[in-house]
C-alpha cells in the first residue's frame, strides 16, 4: 500500500510538468512572428536608416514570389530605394507603398531583405501592412496592427522607434511656387470689346470714332442732295422760261 501511494505522488509531478511543457508548446504556436522588421538606427527621425525586413515562408506547395509593402504615415514611396535583395528580386514603387518580387523562393525558403528609407517619421512606432504571394497565387495578409496589448491572428511588422536623437528635426515640405494666374477675357468681356467702336483717323489727324464718322458723312450726303436739288430746279425753271420766252 505504501509503495503504491509512494507511486502515485511521484507520478503527479512528472505529469503536471508534461502538461505544462504541452501548454507551453500551445501559447508559442500563435505568438511567433510571421513578417517582422528591424532597423539600424531604430531612432525617429534618424537618417538613411536600412530596415531589414523577413517574412515566414507557410506554404508546403510554392515558394514566395512577391512582397507588397504599405508604407506608414511620413514615408513617401519615393524615399525607399532597395539595398538587398534574394536574386533576381526587383522594388517597384507603388502609390501607397512599393511591391518587391521577382523569381519565386524554393518552397519553405523564408524572404529577406533590405532597403534605405531616406529619413524615419517623428513616430513612437511604425507598421508595414505586407502582403505575401506565392508562386501559386496563395496569399497571406499580415495587416494587422495590435492595439493595448491586445494579439492579432496576423500581425503587420511594427518598428518600435526610440526618441530622436538632440536637434534632430523633421525634414521641411517641399514648397513650390504656385502658378501665376493667365488673364484671360470672358466671352462677354470680349463680345463687348468686338462691339466698341473702331477708331478711325480724321484728315485733321484726330482719331475720330465710326458713330462720329457716319454722322459725317450724313451731313455731306445731305448738302449734296440739296445742291443736286436746287441745281435741278433752277434748270427746270429755266427751261420753262425759254418755252414761255419763244
Amino acid at each position: 500500500m505504501n509503495r503504491s501511494h509512494t507511486r502515485r505522488r511521484l507520478h503527479r509531478p512528472a505529469l503536471g510538468a508534461v502538461g505544462a511543457l504541452v501548454l507551453l508548446g500551445l501559447a508559442a504556436g500563435p505568438v511567433a512572428a510571421h513578417a517582422g522588421v528591424t532597423a539600424s538606427d531604430p531612432r525617429a527621425l534618424a537618417e538613411n536608416v536600412t530596415l531589414t525586413f523577413s517574412s515566414e515562408a507557410e506554404s508546403d506547395t510554392a515558394g514566395i514570389a512577391e512582397l507588397r509593402v504599405v508604407l506608414p504615415p511620413g514615408i513617401a514611396p519615393d524615399a525607399v530605394t532597395l539595398k538587398e535583395a534574394p536574386r533576381e528580386w526587383k522594388l517597384t514603387a507603388t502609390p501607397d507603398g512599393y511591391a518587391i518580387g521577382g523569381t519565386p523562393l524554393a518552397t519553405g525558403t523564408d524572404a529577406e531583405y533590405s532597403v534605405t528609407v531616406r529619413r524615419l517619421p517623428d513616430a513612437k512606432s511604425l507598421a508595414f501592412k505586407t502582403l505575401e504571394t506565392y508562386g501559386d497565387g496563395k496569399v497571406s495578409r499580415w495587416i494587422e496592427v495590435p492595439g493595448n496589448g491586445e494579439k492579432v491572428d496576423n500581425p503587420a511588422p511594427v518598428l518600435e522607434l526610440q526618441a530622436a536623437a538632440p536637434g534632430a528635426t523633421p525634414l521641411a515640405p517641399s514648397t513650390s511656387p504656385s502658378p501665376s494666374p493667365t488673364p484671360s477675357t470672358s466671352p462677354s468681356l470680349q463680345a463687348s470689346a468686338s462691339a466698341a467702336p473702331v477708331p478711325v483717323p480724321s484728315p485733321s489727324g484726330r482719331e475720330t470714332s465710326a458713330e462720329e464718322t457716319g454722322s459725317g458723312t450724313g451731313t455731306v450726303v445731305g448738302v449734296v442732295a440739296a445742291v443736286l436739288l436746287l441745281v435741278a430746279a433752277g434748270t427746270f425753271w429755266w427751261t420753262r422760261r425759254a418755252r414761255s420766252g419763244a
